[in-house]
């Protein structure tokens, strides 16, 4: 087998099973000790900002470019503060804790909303799968691993 053959061994083997997906998303906290929310745009629904790793870029670099295209917000990542994966869909999430350097917060193409979402106001807008992602980021102790339907958390490999 050459060098050549891997590749395309690795994908029929891959087409025979389901694939998953990677995601970032970021856990933005301002000065007042408020979360940087969206509400994005085709569906409606209050999330931290984040979205799919483009194939040519790592983790850190997805989480600063989604964070800007959907707030106007430069963030620099500081540490990884959970893994969620949505079982439904097949989608592992990495979050970072995040802080804001630079723009405001702004409507954009993909988030019809921006806000600074108080402690209280982060659990009645977003769903338990995505609320819990930012209360995660504000524990001291290691990532958290949980899993989630894409609204409740499942309990499955939760720390």
């Amino acid at each position: 087998m050459t060098v050549n053959d891997k590749p395309d061994r690795a994908r029929a083997h891959q087409d025979d099973r389901p694939l998953h997906s990677v995601s970032v998303g970021a856990a933005v906290i301002d000065a007042e000790g408020r979360f940087l929310a969206i509400k994005r745009r085709d569906n409606g629904r209050w999330q931290l900002p984040g979205g799919v790793v483009e194939l040519d870029e790592g983790p850190l670099d997805a989480v600063r470019r989604e964070v800007l295209e959907e707030t106007g917000i430069h963030v620099e990542p500081i540490r990884l503060t959970g893994v969620y994966k949505n079982m439904t869909l097949g989608v592992v999430s990495l979050v970072f804790l995040c802080q804001a350097v630079a723009g405001q917060a702004r409507a954009t193409e993909e988030a019809a909303e921006t806000a600074w979402l108080a402690l209280d106001e982060v659990s009645t807008r977003m769903s338990e799968a995505f609320s819990i992602r930012l209360l995660d980021a504000l524990r001291i102790a290691d990532p958290a691993v949980r899993t989630h339907d894409g609204e409740h958390l499942l309990g499955l490999d939760s720390v």
